[in-house]
């Protein structure tokens, strides 16, 4: 089903609370390239049920794994994320799609080109891998692997390496496709566009593997949804399924490796492409004939994004995450036991740093933002919302004040992005906003993402059927692009919703105070970032505050009930690395709160009269931060360098040294006398509260 700008809202998925077990019609399909895009797989296979109500798997032990396309993108592009989990004392599984040969070349700085030879390279990078895992598990960057043949779903052989070190564990799988067919094309992105396709899996030197092997479309991601049912991770890491476009010449493109018209290598997308694919096939699997709904949580991750965009992280985070290039990068000149060679040799020492492509210098989510979304029942219980299983559920806190979460209810509405919207309108019910993946495939089938809806009925009650918002961006193409929702309840009543737009500006649709909704509309305003802060001053004006490329971007009202309207750029003010948050003062004027690129400090710009900026010292870190006002002043929530979460009241800094380990996007709530509680997910995907005293 297309969406089209403007369109009206209507039934979009089946009333929650109706139990439903039979496989629903409507195309739910796979995602795509630059165009990831297919004809509909001919076999049929289970299709994700949006209806309510599946019991949820709870038996599953933490457990990372992350699906890539190449080696090293983790290392690029997923830390410090991977290695705060890692080093939680979570298993970590790494799925590497391609074989990374490329043209078989691994030069060495400064010395001439030697011969190509894809398998040599292929085999050296995975020798770099083995030495960066190493060290990253405390242990001698040549400490011995367990190297195996595994046979894959289909009978598809696989070399799989096993380091361990007590009670921490990585394990490598390389499925080894070939990065260019035979007709001198990309292999991932063709055999995603193209049925007929069969790609072949090159055998790296050295490899335990005695011969090659080739993939089908349909074979490749049973393989994925067969690594998923196997070893039922908690976390699950992508990369980035729907790249921003991105207007380069020719010549930059080529030199940055980028796909023609997106910020990201074509392998990059289809390895996503595959991997959401996949995670929707055990999903779907999974609750067919009376199953359960699998306990995970998805995060994926922007690639040569990080190029395009101020960077995010501080010199101690960054040097941390750039020192485990080194190993990886290795030397000619190291013994590591490896006739191939010892690294991709391009890559270690400083050469991540001095790189002007600057993609380690950045880690961004695709999809930002807290999770879980949080509200209070009339009861005064907290209730988290959040996505398990690509599905939506709701936690609810035992009893006010216990800390204690009850068992997750099942919301249905999938697949979904990780990342719910909500608000809360003036009679205390709750809506929740999805970014819902409507078909995602290869093959030529359709790729639509859509804003979706669920309004409860009452406070504290059952909810309503799901409803399409639509999209803002006309066309499968630019639909893909868009964000996640963003929501505000003003005091008149109006819900405003908020979606960064595939041209990376803001649009919206606005919820009458009496239900029906606007049609989508842009506002204008310029390129920014998804994640957006938003605030209600004290007049009753909504106002929206977004990064650009050179300084924070601001929208509001002339009045309550007007549209919004894009202002002028707080350009007096440090440009932004992260997201900024946004909070009403005192005196009716909006301030605003991020960190600036590449630093650590705290900058807070009031939106009125001087548009003032303070540097704060006191809350260092990394990251967004999220503010609240307490009756005795700001609240703020973050991240130390070193990835722990740190709350910072009028009086005290409070860091959370216990419990599980934190994943992205944790939540703030404050209760009627200003009390904070942090939740967030942690490795195992269950939630976790923390109420400093």
């Amino acid at each position: 089903m297309r969406r089209v700008r403007g369109v009206t809202d209507r039934p979009a998925l089946p009333t929650v609370g109706v139990r439903r077990r039979t496989a629903v019609t409507a195309a739910t399909g796979l995602v795509a390239l630059a165009a990831c895009s297919v004809p509909a797989p001919r076999r049929r296979n289970p299709m994700p049920n949006p209806a309510p109500g599946f019991p949820i798997s709870t038996s599953g032990r933490a457990r990372l794994m992350q699906i890539l396309a190449h080696p090293d993108d983790d290392l690029y592009f997923m830390n410090p994320d991977a290695r705060q989990t890692l080093d939680s004392g979570t298993p970590l599984v790494c799925v590497y799609l391609t074989a990374g040969e490329a043209d078989g070349v691994n030069k060495v700085p400064g010395a001439a080109h030697p011969a190509p030879d894809r398998s040599a390279y292929s085999s050296s990078r995975h020798q770099g891998l083995r030495q960066a895992y190493a060290t990253l598990l405390g242990l001698d960057r040549f400490a011995p692997w367990q190297r195996s043949v595994v046979t894959l779903h289909g009978g598809h052989p696989a070399e799989a390496d096993v380091l361990v070190n007590g009670a921490r564990r990585v394990e490598l799988i390389f499925l080894n496709t070939a990065m260019h067919t035979s007709h001198g094309r990309l292999g991932l992105p063709s055999l995603w566009h193209d049925r007929h396709r069969v790609l072949r899996t090159v055998v790296a030197d050295n490899s335990p593997l005695g011969r090659a092997g080739s993939y089908t479309y349909e074979g490749l991601i049973d393989v994925l949804a067969g690594l998923l049912e196997q070893y039922r991770p908690t976390v699950v890491h992508t990369l980035d399924p729907d790249p921003d476009i991105q207007h380069s010449t020719e010549a930059v493109r080529r030199r940055d490796s980028e796909q023609q018209g997106y910020s990201d290598h074509a392998d990059h997308t289809a390895a996503a492409c595959f991997a959401w694919a996949a995670m929707i096939r055990w999903a779907a699997r999974s609750t067919t004939a009376g199953g359960t709904v699998p306990a995970f949580v998805a995060t994926s991750f922007r690639g040569y994004y990080n190029r395009h965009w101020p960077k995010n992280l501080p010199p101690a985070v960054l040097t941390r995450k750039a020192g485990h290039l080194v190993p990886y990068g290795g030397s000619p000149d190291w013994e590591c036991g490896n006739p191939a060679g010892c690294g991709d040799y391009n890559v270690g020492g400083d050469r991540p740093l001095t790189n002007k492509k600057g993609w380690v210098r950045s880690t961004h989510h695709r999809y930002p933002g807290a999770r879980p979304a949080l509200a209070a029942e009339p009861d005064g219980r907290l209730v988290a919302y959040g996505v398990l299983g690509l599905r939506a559920v709701r936690w609810r806190e035992s009893a006010p004040g216990s800390g204690t979460w009850d068992e997750p209810d099942d919301l249905g509405g999938g697949p979904l992005a990780p990342v719910l919207g909500s608000a809360t309108l003036t009679d205390g019910r709750h809506l929740l906003f999805g970014l819902r993946f409507s078909a995602l495939g290869g093959h030529g089938s359709d790729n639509e993402r859509e804003i979706v809806l669920l309004e409860q009925h009452s406070p504290g009650g059952a909810f309503s059927a799901w409803r399409g918002l639509g999209n803002p961006a006309p066309g499968p193409g630019h639909g893909r692009r868009i964000g996640v929702p963003v929501a505000v309840a003003a005091p008149d009543g109006r819900v405003h919703l908020f979606v960064r737009n595939a041209e990376g500006g803001l649009s919206t649709r606005v919820r009458a105070a009496s239900g029906p909704w606007s049609g989508w509309r842009d506002t204008g305003g310029g390129q920014v970032q998804d994640g957006f802060g938003t605030a209600v001053d004290g007049a009753g004006r909504v106002h929206v505050l977004a990064a650009g490329h050179h300084a924070v971007h601001h929208w509001t009202q002339d009045a309550p009930g007007d549209q919004l309207t894009a202002r002028t750029q707080l350009d007096r003010a440090p440009v932004p690395g992260v997201a900024p948050a946004a909070l009403a003062a005192a005196d009716g004027s909006v301030e605003v709160f991020y960190r600036t690129e590449a630093d650590s400090g705290l900058t807070v710009v009031g939106t009125g009269g001087s548009g003032a900026v303070v540097e704060r010292n006191d809350f260092p870190g990394y990251g967004p931060v999220t503010a609240a006002a307490a009756p005795h002043g700001v609240v703020l929530l973050g991240r130390t360098a070193e990835g722990l979460i740190q709350l910072r009241t009028d009086t005290r800094l409070h860091v959370r040294s216990q419990g599980p380990a934190a994943l992205d996007g944790t939540a703030l709530h404050l209760d009627a006398e200003g009390r904070p509680s942090v939740v967030g997910l942690g490795p195992d995907a269950a939630p976790w509260i923390w109420r400093p005293a």
